[in-house]
């Protein structure tokens, strides 16, 4: 049973380091509050801020210069981009194929913050920074089925509604409250599922996928729905890469409008009309669609279909459509020079069980990744180079680009 507790909020002004968690020792030593601080703006320099201003989102494409290589090599750029981007706002984190079943869960790293995602017996979503509440240790690992979460470091025992059900040997222990875990407030759309860092006391009728898709999604919610990103597809599988560059370098190649896609993906090239792309943005979110090639063989046809789209969800999300497949691409910042991309494949389900067909299409879809990931890499190292400040956007094919990284200006000058 999760533990009662009636407070009397006293304003508190410390300012803590990021990640701080701050006990608030009453005078009458009856109650403790405990919050967690994500972020602490004033960590980052003025030598940081002056770097975002190096990019201006005012300059028309055809005149404007690309953000300098600061933006992908800097430490204390990334450390401002934890604190700015992905600290704030909804952000995907998993698949609600994860969490399918009561007691199944699974754990996650963003920056600083680590997580635990579950589903509990009532039907809930729910998440909690995997921390326990006696000495840090992480409460869970990987993913799997759990009654509860039992701490491996001295048996602190918690429910899947986050209270505190067993704490070992505390006999003696004075003013002892409520320790139950720290909340993250946790929504579901579609086949996602996503956390918002800010809102642990949003209410769950504002976290609804309804309000979600809206804050999310913006105006474009309708034509992702319409254009079958939803849940009634099966899933396939997981795989994940670790790439040497920074998140957004792989997020700029995804947005380049195919310009690099009849250079170095031969494969897919022959698949699309390249002369059909089209790229259209909404507040938060683009979309690139282009139609299938009608010169493909008939096996070949079925895996890209008649039309492929591709959308970007700021800050770090893709969703793939194409033919009977959906793939989504989560890039997961692990440092300014390194990245780890995890893809979930979808099917639609009168194809679930046709292997055959599963196990090509996967093959091609490896290739292109492999593909990606070398000239990402390439881009990484040549970022770093003394030879390359600044670049240019191709004002008719990286229109969505350079609408990414206005929508990163907006945030890190907030």
């Amino acid at each position: 049973m999760q533990m009662a507790m009636s407070t009397q909020l006293i304003p508190f002004t410390s300012t803590p380091r990021q990640g701080q968690l701050i006990n608030l020792n009453f005078p009458n030593k009856s109650l403790t509050i405990t919050r967690c601080v994500i972020r602490n703006s004033d960590v980052h320099t003025s030598e940081t801020q002056r770097l975002v201003h190096h990019f201006n989102p005012k300059t028309p494409i055809e005149e404007a210069v690309t953000p300098p290589t600061s933006w992908y090599t800097d430490p204390s750029f990334f450390h401002l981009e934890l604190d700015r981007v992905f600290y704030r706002g909804w952000q995907v984190v998993g698949s609600t194929e994860q969490i399918k079943d009561p007691r199944d869960y699974f754990t996650g790293r963003l920056g600083d913050v680590e997580y635990v995602v579950c589903h509990d017996d009532s039907g809930m979503v729910r998440a909690f920074h995997n921390v326990c509440r006696h000495h840090a240790s992480l409460l869970a690992y990987g993913s799997g089925k759990k009654s509860c979460f039992v701490c491996p470091y001295h048996g602190w025992t918690y429910g899947f509604n986050g209270a505190l059900r067993k704490a070992t040997r505390i006999s003696g222990m004075r003013n002892f409250n409520d320790f139950g875990l720290l909340p993250i407030k946790a929504a579901t759309w579609g086949p996602f599922v996503l956390l918002n860092l800010e809102k642990e006391n949003v209410s769950q009728k504002e976290a609804d996928s309804h309000n979600v898709s809206k804050e999310w999604l913006g105006s474009c919610s309708e034509v992702l729905s319409s254009s079958g990103i939803d849940s009634s597809l099966s899933y396939v599988c997981r795989r994940e890469y670790t790439i040497e560059c920074n998140w957004k370098v792989f997020c700029d190649n995804y947005l380049d409008g195919g310009y690099h896609v009849p250079y170095a993906h031969k494969g897919l090239v022959s698949g699309l009309k390249m002369d059909s792309y089209s790229i259209t943005m909404f507040e938060k979110v683009s979309i690139q669609s282009c139609e299938g090639s009608s010169e493909k063989n008939e096996e070949n046809y079925d895996r890209l279909g008649r039309k492929a789209i591709y959308a970007f969800i700021y800050p770090n999300f893709m969703i793939n459509r194409y033919g009977p497949w959906m793939d989504t691409n989560l890039v997961v910042p692990l440092g300014p020079n390194k990245c780890k991309v995890i893809f979930d494949y979808y099917l639609e389900r009168s194809l679930k069980n046709d292997r055959d067909f599963q196990e090509k299409s996967l093959r091609d879809s490896e290739k292109v990744q492999i593909e990606d990931i070398v000239l990402c890499e390439g881009v990484q190292k040549g970022l770093q180079s003394p030879a390359y400040s600044v670049g240019r956007y191709a004002p008719t094919v990286e229109q969505a680009m350079h609408h990414f990284h206005c929508l990163l200006y907006e945030n890190l000058t907030k």
